[in-house]
C-alpha cells in the first residue's frame, strides 16, 4: 500500500475520534551512532620536527572490525604560526587583507558601501573603479571574472594543500519593491490567488485538525502561517549577510541557471582532481513546490509526533521513537482507519514493522508516490473521507514547472558524477529546508552508491538540527549509500527570528550563540562517531571558529581518524581566516575555501555582503589582523621586504 493508499484510509477517521487521543509524558533517554568507544592513553613522542605541525602515532581503526590496526599519526596544528599561515601571501596581499578588514570596521563605510560603490564608478569612471576593486575588496574576496581567469589563484591555493568550492556568485541587484514583488508572484499559487481573504479564517475543527497536522475542509484556510508568503518577507536578503538569494523569474531563466551550475561543475573538474561545486534549489525553480512539499512533510512528520506522544515517547529524539506496533494498530483501529486485521495486513504487505515497532524512517517510506509530482502535496481530509491535494488544484503549468524543478536537480548531479565533482547543496530558510533536505536527500540515494557525490547542508543554528542529521545517517546505513554532509551554523537567523515573530509561529532557532556552538559540536561528534565505525560517512566542518576546528582534531586523533583517509573536510570563505585553512591544508588536512567568481559589477551584492559579514567578525575579534600585523611586522623586520609565496 502507497502512501496515497494509506492516507486515503487515514481519512475515514473522524475528527470526534481524534480528539479522544491523549499525549502522555514523554520518556528522556540519550541515543549515541555506536557503542562507546575505549579511549587511548598513548603518551604524545614529536616525530618529525615542524613549524605547524606535530606527529605522534596512533591506532586507526580499520574499515572492518576484523582486519589488524593501523598506526597513523597523531597531529597537532599550532594556528599562531605566522610564517606557516601567510606563507602563500606576499607582503601587498597581506597589506591588502589588512586594509580591507580595517576598512570592515567602520560603520559608515559598511552601512554605505553600495552608495559609495556606485559614487566610485561615477567619478573615476568603469575601468578605474574596476581597478580599484580589484585592489582591495574584489581582489580580498573574489578569484576572477570567469573559468580561465580564477585558474592562476586555485593552483596557487592547491600548491599549498587549500582545494576549492566554485561558486559563481553573480546576483540580480533587485530593489525591495521588485523582490518582493517577485516573491509573491512566484510562491503563491493560483488556486491562492483565486481564493479571497480565506486565509486567515479558520473554524474550531480546522484549528485541531491543523495541531496535529492533518488539514481540514478549508482549503487555502488550512495552509499554515509558515509555509505561505508573506509581503513583509517577500525580500529574503533582508537579515542575511552571508548567502545569495535567487528569486524566480520564469522556467527560462531557471534554465539559464542551471546552465551557470553546469558549467561551475565543468570548471570545477578543470582545475583540480577533487573539487567540489555549490548549487541552491531555488534558483532551479518556483519556490511555490518548495513551500508546499515542506509543508506536506511536516504535516506527516508531527502526525508521527502525535502517535509517539500516544505512546508515551514525546520528549525522546526522533531515532528514539518508535512506535509499537500493536500500540499503533490500536490506534489507527481507534481513529477508524480500518479493521485490526487490515492494518496489520497492510503493514505486512509494506515489509514495516517486522521488528514490532515502526520508526520514522519507516513513516517517511510512505511518502514515495512520485508518478504524478502533485501526489507528493497530498493530504487526507477528514470530513469528507477523500485524499485531496494542498491545494484544491494546481494548473498544467505549474504541474510542469514542478517537474522541471526535479528534472534541473538531477540533471546537475549527473553532470557531477560524470566530472568527477562534489556537489554541496545549500542551506535555505526554514520554510524551503524540508523540501530541499528530502530533494537533496533522494540524490543521495540515487547517486552516492559508490562514493560521496551530493552533500546535504545542515544548519546547527536550528532547534531540529541534531534529529535530522541522525535521522538522514541512519538512513544512509540501512540503505547502505554514502552520507555527505556540510555542517554550517547558519545564514538565516535574523530573517527567521523576525519572521516567527511578526507571523506567529516557533522559532525555529536556538536561543543563542553557546547554544548553537553546543549543537554544532554535537551534531559533529554523531557524525564522527559514524565514520568511525562505518567508512562511509563523510563531513565538511564549514566554520571560521578556531574552536570548532580544534575540537574537531582533537575528536579525529582520539577516534584515529586520519587526514588522508579523506572523511573529514574544512571549509572557509576566500579571504578569511586563512590562518586556519593553509596551516590545515600543509598538514594534509583536506581543506577547501569558497571560491567566489564573476564580473566585478555582477559581484557587488556579494561584496557588500562580505563587507557586513566582517564588521561583525573584525570587530568581535581582532585575531586575524593582529597576526597578518606580525607576520608583516617579522618580514620587515627580517629584511623580507619582497617577499614571495614558496611552498618549500
Amino acid at each position: 500500500m502507497s502512501y496515497t493508499k494509506f492516507a486515503t484510509a487515514l481519512v475515514r477517521a473522524n475528527l470526534d475520534n481524534i480528539k479522544k487521543i491523549r499525549i502522555s509524558p514523554g520518556r528522556f533517554r540519550s541515543t549515541v551512532a555506536s557503542a562507546q568507544r575505549q579511549e587511548q592513553g598513548e603518551k604524545e613522542q614529536q616525530l618529525d620536527e615542524c613549524a605547524v605541525v606535530k606527529t605522534v602515532p596512533v591506532e586507526l581503526i580499520s574499515q572492518t572490525k576484523n582486519v589488524t590496526n593501523r598506526h597513523v599519526n597523531k597531529i597537532a596544528i599550532d594556528f599562531d604560526n605566522t610564517q606557516e599561515a601567510y606563507k602563500s601571501k606576499d607582503n601587498i596581499e597581506l597589506l591588502r587583507s589588512l586594509l580591507v578588514f580595517k576598512l570592515c570596521t567602520f560603520d559608515v563605510l559598511v552601512d554605505k558601501n553600495k552608495e559609495l560603490m556606485a559614487l566610485s564608478k561615477k567619478v573615476f569612471g568603469q575601468r578605474m573603479f574596476e581597478k580599484m576593486m580589484k585592489m582591495t575588496f574584489y581582489g580580498q574576496f573574489v578569484a576572477g571574472e570567469d573559468h580561465n581567469s580564477i585558474k592562476p589563484l586555485i593552483q596557487k591555493n592547491q600548491a599549498f594543500g587549500v582545494g576549492a568550492v566554485l561558486d559563481y556568485s553573480v546576483e540580480e541587484d533587485l530593489t525591495q519593491e521588485e523582490a518582493e514583488k517577485k516573491e509573491m508572484d512566484s510562491c503563491v499559487s493560483e488556486a491562492e490567488k483565486e481564493s479571497p481573504a480565506g486565509s486567515n479564517f479558520y473554524t474550531p475543527d480546522s484549528v485541531l485538525a491543523i495541531r496535529i497536522g492533518i488539514p481540514s475542509h478549508t482549503d487555502v484556510a488550512h495552509r499554515e502561517k509558515k509555509y505561505k508568503a508573506h509581503r513583509q518577507f517577500g525580500d529574503r536578503r533582508g537579515g542575511v549577510i552571508s548567502a545569495r538569494t535567487y528569486f524566480y523569474a520564469d522556467e527560462a531563466k531557471c534554465d539559464n541557471q542551471m546552465e551557470t551550475f553546469i558549467n561551475c561543475i565543468k570548471a570545477s573538474a578543470g582545475t583540480s582532481a577533487d573539487g567540489f561545486s555549490a548549487i541552491k534549489m531555488t534558483a532551479l525553480g518556483r519556490p511555490q513546490f518548495l513551500l508546499q512539499f515542506s509543508e506536506v512533510l511536516v504535516k506527516w512528520r508531527r502526525f508521527f509526533n502525535l502517535l509517539a506522544a500516544q505512546q508515551g515517547k514525546s520528549g525522546m529524539t526522533a531515532l528514539e521513537q518508535k512506535l509499537e506496533l500493536e500500540q499503533l494498530t490500536e490506534s489507527l483501529t481507534k481513529l477508524g482507519v480500518g479493521t485490526k486485521n487490515d492494518i496489520e495486513n497492510w503493514f505486512t504487505g509494506e515489509k514495516l514493522g517486522s521488528s514490532g515497532t515502526i520508526d520514522l524512517l519507516d513513516w517517511n517510506s510512505l511518502i514515495n508516490d512520485t508518478t504524478k509530482i502533485s501526489n507528493l502535496l497530498m493530504v487526507p481530509n477528514l470530513e469528507t473521507g477523500q485524499l485531496e491535494p494542498l491545494l484544491k488544484k494546481f494548473t498544467a503549468e505549474e504541474e510542469r514547472q514542478m517537474k522541471r524543478m526535479l528534472q534541473r536537480v538531477d540533471v546537475l548531479a549527473k553532470h557531477a558524477m560524470e566530472n568527477g565533482v562534489r556537489l554541496m547543496v545549500d542551506a535555505e530558510q526554514t520554510y524551503f529546508q524540508p523540501a530541499i533536505s528530502r530533494l537533496t536527500l533522494e540524490m543521495q540515494r540515487k547517486f552516492n552508491t559508490e562514493k560521496p557525490i551530493i552533500f546535504n547542508t545542515y544548519q546547527c543554528y536550528l532547534k531540529e538540527a541534531y534529529d535530522n542529521v541522525t535521522v538522514d545517517v541512519e538512513l544512509s546505513r540501512r540503505e547502505g549509500w554514502y552520507f555527505g554532509a556540510k555542517l554550517v551554523r547558519g545564514a538565516y537567523m535574523y530573517q527567521e527570528r523576525d519572521r516567527a515573530k511578526e507571523i506567529g509561529y516557533e522559532d525555529p532557532i536556538n536561543p543563542d550563540y553557546e547554544a548553537t556552538n553546543r549543537m554544532y559540536h554535537k551534531c559533529l561528534e554523531y557524525v564522527l562517531e559514524e565514520i568511525e565505525h562505518n567508512r562511509k560517512a563523510n563531513i565538511m566542518v564549514a566554520t571560521h571558529n578556531e574552536d570548532t576546528v580544534k575540537f574537531t582534531l582533537e575528536k579525529m586523533n582520539e577516534m584515529g581518524l586520519s587526514p588522508t583517509e579523506n572523511k573529514v573536510y574544512f571549509g572557509q570563505l576566500l579571504g578569511m581566516c586563512d590562518q586556519i585553512s593553509f596551516p590545515l591544508g600543509q598538514a594534509g588536512f583536506p581543506v577547501y575555501k569558497y571560491v567566489p567568481y564573476g564580473p566585478v559589477n555582477e559581484v557587488i551584492p556579494y561584496l557588500s555582503r562580505r563587507a557586513q559579514e566582517n564588521r561583525g567578525f573584525m570587530k568581535g575579534s581582532q585575531r586575524e589582523r593582529s597576526l597578518l600585523w606580525k607576520e608583516l611586522k617579522r618580514r620587515l623586520l627580517s629584511g623580507q621586504i619582497v617577499s614571495k609565496p614558496s611552498v618549500v
